[in-house]
């Protein structure tokens, strides 16, 4: 267009300018329209249609929401505390098969890296490997039994001798110290202390023969757990495998991913724990000889074995070292003992477990202390000895199918939030 043209020569006509002015009346009004709330207009109850799932009819809408909620968890905690309740009285009822292969699964913890070495690294076949790790460690548990019944057989009469001295020495500690006892009073408190453990006796140990009530069957027993723990080793992985075959297709492959991260932490526990028990009773047995304390050498074994149990194994080896060191030496003694033995669980349970175990196997106090309180229930001391493994291996597992996001379905479509993508 030259700059001589006007503006006016390219107006559209008077017709076409009505249209554009109609136009733009009718969407100004679709607008208007559009931002208007029409009214509401409910239907009459006589058109409502009477119909069981309807809001009017339904008695649930009678019943407060919270008490929904409330009985909907009610009936689903009653169903978890029965299943719980089936599993422990099957427990207890099968203790004297489910003893040995819980001990079998803890030694194969144990002594799986060893095989794994002789495998990769010599080259060996698993049923070779297996074995000799296996008899081999057998071998060296019987060893050390030997020199620790040889220990107690010879010092023994020495150590009575000496407790009767230490008994008398208390009570006349008793009678002329500080408390000022009399002789009844002290006389009913020993009385009373003998009845309780006579009493109780058969309690604190049957746990520990509940699958072995005699010579034979502890043999029976040992045997079991030995033949166990070789196939656990040698063919574990494969076992596990084969056991999810009977679960559904789609659950298998979670399932076996678990299984081997319950295992990977059933053996870092044993491994930490074993580490930790072998410090404590190098730590406790190490005092122990310093101060030329009897049964040194059998007291640190108690404290490695009783390391194996949390909480109360520490405590009770600790307390029956700084009772030996009493009776045989004298309450200086006993109270040096005492400070080393305060001093190593505390360098234990603050340094050594969360250095060497870590946030792997970590488990909350309180649900250790309700674990030693279900075995000891179902199994005694043996009891005592697998519930934390076992619910360290639970722990790890439910937190892996819990963690792990399920795949999509075939003919899923993922549909996403965000309006950009």
């Amino acid at each position: 267009m030259s700059l001589s043209e006007s503006p006016a020569a390219h107006a559209p006509p008077s017709t076409e300018a009505a249209r554009w002015r109609a136009s733009l009346r009718a969407a100004r009004q679709r607008l208007e329209s559009a931002r208007t709330v029409p009214p509401l207009i409910l239907p009459d109850p006589v058109d409502v249609p009477d119909t069981a799932d309807d809001q009017y009819d339904n008695p649930d809408h009678a019943v407060a929401y919270w008490l929904r909620v409330s009985a909907a968890w009610g009936w689903r905690l009653l169903v978890l505390a029965g299943v719980g309740w089936v599993v422990l009285t099957l427990a207890g009822r099968l203790a004297q098969v489910l003893v040995p292969l819980s001990i079998a699964l803890l030694l194969s913890a144990l002594l799986a890296p060893a095989v794994r070495v002789l495998r990769e690294r010599l080259r060996l076949p698993a049923s070779a490997a297996t074995a000799i790790v296996l008899f081999g460690g057998v071998l060296l548990a019987v060893g050390f039994l030997t020199l620790l019944v040889t220990q107690l057989v010879n010092g023994m009469p020495g150590l009575a001798e000496n407790a009767t001295a230490g008994l008398d020495q208390v009570r006349e500690w008793l009678r002329t110290g500080p408390l000022h006892l009399s002789t009844s009073q002290l006389d009913g408190t020993f009385d009373a202390a003998g009845a309780w453990v006579r009493d109780n006796r058969q309690s604190l140990t049957s746990g520990l023969f509940a699958t072995a009530g005699a010579g034979f069957e502890v043999l029976i027993t040992a045997m079991l757990v030995i033949v166990v723990t070789f196939f656990f080793l040698r063919d574990g992985h494969r076992l596990w495998h084969l056991a999810t075959f009977a679960l559904p297709r789609r659950a298998r492959r979670p399932m076996l991913e678990a299984g081997d991260a319950g295992w990977l932490t059933l053996v870092a526990y044993v491994r930490a724990t074993v580490i930790v028990a072998f410090i404590d009773a190098v730590g406790i047995g190490l005092a122990l000889v310093l101060l030329r304390v009897e049964f040194a050498f059998v007291l640190a074994a108690l404290v490695f074995l009783s390391s194996f149990i949390p909480i109360v194994g520490a405590t009770v080896s600790g307390a029956v070292a700084v009772l030996v060191a009493l009776v045989d030496q004298g309450p200086l003694t006993a109270l040096i003992v005492l400070a080393a033995v305060i001093l190593v669980q505390q360098l234990e349970g603050h340094v050594l477990q969360p250095l060497i175990m870590g946030r792997a196997v970590a488990i909350h106090p309180l649900a250790v202390i309700v674990a030693l309180a279900a075995g000891i229930a179902v199994a005694g001391i043996i009891g005592a000895l697998i519930a934390v493994p076992l619910v360290a291996v639970l722990n790890t597992a439910l937190r892996h199918l819990m963690h792990r996001q399920p795949p999509p379905a075939p003919d899923a479509v993922v549909v996403s939030a965000d309006p950009a993508l």
